[in-house]
C-alpha cells in the first residue's frame, strides 16, 4: 500500500465514510420517519438525498477491495456496484440543487409560491429524479471490455463516447451555476431581510442560509475536482500523452472520486440544520396545542 496513494486515499476517505456516514444518515432517516413525522418540501428531498448516501455506502467497500485486486464477484454484480456511485454524484448533485432552489423561491415568491409548493410535488419531483438517474444507469453495464477489474479500467469505447462525458459535464455546469445563484441571492435577500428588521432572532438565526451554504459548500468541494479530473482524463485519452501523464490523470481520477464521496458526511450538516428547523417547528406546534387545552 506504500506505493499506491490511491489505496491510501481510499483508506482515509472510505474507512470514515462508511464509519460515520451509515449511522449518521441511518440516524437521519430514523429521525424522519419516527421522532418528526413532519414532511415538508425540504424533508422530502432530505429523504431521498440520505437513501442516495446510503446506496453510495453499500458499494465503498467493495470498491476498496477492487482497487488493486482482481475482481472475482461476476459482472453483474460489479456493473451493479458502479452504477450506484454514478447515481450517488448525480442523484446527490440534483437533490441538493433541488433544496437550494426550493428554499430560494420560498423567500424570493414567498406568497406566489406558497400555493404552487407542497410536499406532494416535492415527491414527484423526486421520483422524477430516481427515474431518470436509474433510467440512465445501464450505461455502467457496458463500460468495460473485460471483467477482471471493477470501478477502473475502462474500455477505450467508454472513454471516446463523446456524449456520455458531454452529458454529465452538463448536468454539472448547470446545477453549478442553478447552485450559485440560489446561494448568492438567498444571502442577499436574508441580509435585506435583517438590515430592515435587525431585533428578528429568527432572522439572525435563520436555518435557510445554513442550508443553502452547507449544500454549496459540500457540492464545490467534493464535485468539482471529480468532474475536472474527469473532462481532463477524457482528452488526454482522446489525444497523444505520454505514459507518465496519463497514469498521473489516472491517479488523479481515483483520488478526486474517492473525495466525492465525502458528501455523505458532509450532508450530515444540511441534515442537522434542516432536522432542527422541522423539530423547532414541531415542538412550537405542541407547545401552542398544550396552551390552548389548558382550562
Amino acid at each position: 500500500m506504500s506505493e499506491c496513494p490511491v489505496c491510501w486515499v481510499q483508506g482515509f476517505i472510505y474507512i470514515p465514510t462508511i464509519a460515520l456516514g451509515l449511522p449518521l444518515n441511518l440516524t437521519a432517516l430514523w429521525t424522519l420517519f419516527f421522532r418528526i413525522r413532519r414532511f415538508t418540501e425540504t424533508t422530502v428531498y432530505l429523504t431521498s438525498l440520505v437513501m442516495n448516501d446510503i446506496l453510495l455506502i453499500f458499494s465503498l467497500p467493495f470498491k476498496m477491495y477492487a482497487y488493486e485486486r482482481p475482481w472475482r464477484l461476476g459482472s453483474g454484480f460489479c456493473s451493479f456496484l458502479e452504477s450506484l456511485i454514478y447515481i450517488n454524484i448525480y442523484g446527490s448533485i440534483l437533490f441538493i440543487v433541488c433544496i437550494s432552489v426550493d428554499r430560494y423561491i420560498t423567500l424570493r415568491f414567498p406568497y406566489t409560491m406558497k400555493k404552487l409548493r407542497s410536499p406532494q410535488k416535492a415527491a414527484v419531483v423526486c421520483l422524477a429524479i430516481w427515474a431518470l438517474i436509474f433510467g440512465a444507469s445501464p450505461a455502467a453495464y457496458k463500460l468495460h471490455d473485460h471483467r477482471d477489474s471493477c470501478f477502473q479500467n475502462f474500455s477505450n469505447a467508454t472513454w471516446n463516447k463523446v456524449g456520455i462525458v458531454a452529458s454529465l459535464e452538463t448536468v454539472f455546469l448547470v446545477s453549478t451555476i442553478i447552485m450559485v445563484f440560489c446561494s448568492v441571492n438567498v444571502l442577499w435577500i436574508l441580509k435585506g431581510l435583517r438590515n430592515q428588521n435587525p431585533q428578528d432572532k429568527k432572522l439572525k438565526n435563520n436555518k435557510s442560509l445554513k442550508i443553502v451554504i452547507s449544500n454549496l459548500v459540500t457540492f464545490l468541494v467534493c464535485f468539482i475536482p471529480y468532474h475536472v479530473s474527469v473532462l481532463i482524463y477524457f482528452l488526454a485519452k482522446n489525444i497523444s500523452v505520454t505514459v507518465e501523464t496519463m497514469n498521473a490523470l489516472r491517479i488523479f481520477l481515483h483520488i478526486s472520486a474517492s473525495v466525492s464521496s465525502l458528501n455523505c458526511l458532509f450532508d450530515g450538516i444540511c441534515y442537522y440544520y434542516v432536522l432542527l428547523e422541522n423539530w423547532q417547528a414541531v415542538s412550537a406546534t405542541d407547545t401552542v396545542g398544550a396552551t390552548e387545552l389548558q382550562p
